[in-house]
């Protein structure tokens, strides 16, 4: 199955917006001319500060009926924007403009809205499609088939968050991609960087956090093409990921979140996204 738009999928019912409830999970839906979007989740019994969270069993269940993710070890529960942020309001332009096809359009901060709050709502965005993408993978990029994180040969990316891991180890990929989606989740949930209550202010250095999570969400993609590209097109699933990471990379040339020297690995390919715009 092929899509022009990132995780459509053929949905024999009238354009709507609507929840799909089963006793465990609940997808969110978007409709429109007979293909839908889950562009929300949440489990029944489980709501976290209004970050509808999903345990990874649950995520499972709700993702193999659409034949997305085999073994799905890294998933993480799904997030939402920071419930006191504008989220839902900027959510309906982003589903709106995704719509309409015009990619472009969709990553551009809507007239009058403040960029943080821009740049907070699409962050979490990435973070779940990237997540999802690379979750159809797990049980091929294995410490076996990956034993270092890479994008190419001359391309090798070492984890350090700072904090626990102050000096660059070498992991492997699926290893890498997890300590990855742990820290972002931290950065996420931390109400200091990503405020949850109407009004509170984001810190002075939010953009610079942005930057790092997108730019190392982009090594993700780069692994994705480089090692497994052959893996996705007999999937079927290249169409889903050449268009999230369209996406991707014109919201992050928007607004200047990925340094070019960053973007080595792909930069053909980024360059036949960016000049037709």
């Amino acid at each position: 199955m092929t899509s022009s738009l990132p995780l459509w999928f053929a949905f024999p019912v009238s354009n709507r917006t609507r929840w799909l409830r089963s006793p465990i999970f609940s997808l969110y839906i978007v409709v429109r001319g007979g293909w839908f979007r889950v562009v929300g989740a949440r489990s029944e019994a489980t709501e976290r500060r209004r970050r509808r969270g999903r345990s990874p069993d649950q995520i499972r269940s709700a993702m193999s009926l659409f034949g997305l993710g085999r073994n799905q070890r890294t998933f993480r529960p799904k997030k939402s924007a920071p419930s006191g942020s504008k989220g839902a309001q900027l959510r309906k332009h982003i589903d709106a403009t995704l719509g309409s096809g015009n990619l472009r359009e969709a990553v551009r901060l809507p007239p009058g809205e403040d960029l943080n709050e821009w740049l907070a709502v699409n962050t979490v965005d990435f973070f779940n499609q990237v997540n999802l993408l690379y979750g159809t993978l797990t049980e091929f990029c294995t410490p076996e088939n990956c034993p270092t994180m890479t994008a190419g040969p001359k391309y090798e990316y070492r984890w350090a968050d700072g904090v626990q891991i102050k000096k660059p180890i070498e992991v492997s990929a699926p290893k890498y991609v997890e300590y990855l989606m742990e820290w972002i989740e931290v950065q996420l949930d931390d109400e200091s960087i990503f405020p949850q209550k109407i009004g509170a202010p984001f810190p002075p250095n939010f953009k610079e956090v942005v930057k790092t999570i997108f730019k190392r969400l982009f090594r993700v993609y780069a692994h994705i093409y480089h090692s497994h590209f052959q893996k996705i097109v007999s999937l079927k699933e290249e169409a889903h990921l050449n268009t999230c990471f369209k996406h991707f990379i014109l919201f992050t040339d928007e607004f200047g979140l990925i340094d070019k020297k960053e973007l080595g690995p792909l930069q053909e390919l980024i360059e036949s996204i960016i000049v037709p715009y």
